[in-house]
């Protein structure tokens, strides 16, 4: 089996051991590693007595890595995506950060997960993304989220006009910080943040929540993840951020957003033992109320 492990440089030398067990445990499986460049020269540094090579992610990695691994917390695995693509090559993530709703083994189960993946004990959770379009490239071919893509107006600046179209059909226009357009994977990120609701991965929605708005009577909207949106932004400064999952770009004119359904998928894996329900009730410590003992 090859498996590819990514992860962003750790300042933390808290972190060193469990990575240490992470590629003890490859070694011990068989597994033919391959460490992504932006983790080479972390690992060359830390991690003591490991055969590896390291990763050309120009070349065509389809057919040639059996799965990513990767090192972090979700910030790490959605950084990810823009290097498995639409691959279809499945991701496992190791969580070193605090929430990990995608990143979703913790770093204690190192062992069983490990052997669980080599031994394909697993399901393949399969979760649509957004792509946004604009006559400016802004993201040239990155333009594409599993989380969420918002629009945001910068922290200097006075509140931003949305408006915002739903199938070519005028839908609202939102005052407020900005707005943000979900996907059912990332409806407990930064939009459950702002109030909006908790979507089933499963469930082919998206989610379109309002970031502070000053109109008091609008709230998060549900849609068909066959929708298709655009945006029009109106600000003083006609300077506002736009950004897709962990990716940002400032713009500074007028310009459309059209925001629709990716035109492919990633794929998660979920280990046997794991459910989205356990992860719900795990992350957000749902049944610890004292009344319930």
């Amino acid at each position: 089996m090859r498996i590819a492990v990514y992860g962003r440089q750790f300042n933390d030398p808290v972190v060193v051991p469990y990575i240490q067990q992470v590629f003890d445990n490859l070694v011990q499986h068989g597994v033919e590693i391959y460490v992504h460049p932006q983790l080479h020269d972390f690992v060359q540094e830390n991690i003591k007595t490991v055969k590896y090579s390291v990763l050309d992610n120009t070349a065509q990695l389809k057919n040639f890595v059996d799965l990513f691994l990767t090192l972090g917390g979700d910030g790490t695995l959605l950084d990810m995506v823009t290097v498995i693509r639409d691959s279809g090559i499945p991701v496992i993530g190791i969580n070193f950060g605090r929430l990990g709703f995608l990143a979703s083994i913790n770093k204690n189960d190192i062992d069983a997960a490990i052997y669980a993946v080599v031994n394909k004990q697993f399901s393949i959770d399969s979760r649509e993304l957004l792509c946004i379009d604009s006559e400016q490239e802004i993201f040239g071919r990155d333009n594409f989220a599993l989380n969420d893509i918002t629009i945001h107006k910068r922290d200097d600046a006075a509140m931003i006009t949305t408006h915002v179209f739903l199938d070519q059909e005028f839908l609202n226009s939102y005052w407020g910080d900005g707005i943000i357009i979900s996907t059912s994977t990332g409806s407990t990120a930064y939009s459950l943040s702002c109030g909006g609701p908790i979507i089933f991965p499963e469930s082919n929605s998206i989610v379109l929540t309002p970031n502070a708005p000053h109109n008091l009577n609008v709230r998060p909207i549900v849609l068909p993840d066959t929708s298709i949106l655009a945006f029009d932004v109106e600000c003083r400064s006609n300077n506002y951020l736009v950004s897709c999952d962990s990716r940002t770009a400032i713009i500074d004119k007028t310009m459309r957003f059209q925001v629709s359904k990716a035109g492919f998928r990633l794929n998660l894996i979920r280990l046997n033992n794991e459910s989205y329900l356990s992860t719900l009730r795990n992350k957000l410590l749902w049944g610890l109320d004292v009344r319930n003992y």
